[in-house]
């Protein structure tokens, strides 16, 4: 799996960090805002439930994943 945001449409209210913090973190852009960092764009399988929770709880729809 390989994990994408569109960080245009990201507004940061941090709904996959609490889901699956191992992959996800939201930092303080230089702009003053705050938007989601993939910590680890293809993550073990083991963390595929975790990320597809984070997936389908984005307030704004903005992760997506492909299957490699």
């Amino acid at each position: 799996m390989k994990i994408s945001v569109d960080l245009e449409l990201c507004q940061g209210h941090s709904v996959c960090l609490g889901e699956c913090p191992e992959i996800f973190d939201v930092r303080e852009t230089k702009e003053g805002y705050p938007q989601v960092v993939v910590l680890l764009d293809s993550p073990p399988a083991e963390l595929r439930d975790k990320v597809m929770t984070a997936v389908r709880f984005c307030p704004n729809h903005v992760i997506s994943v492909a299957e490699e």
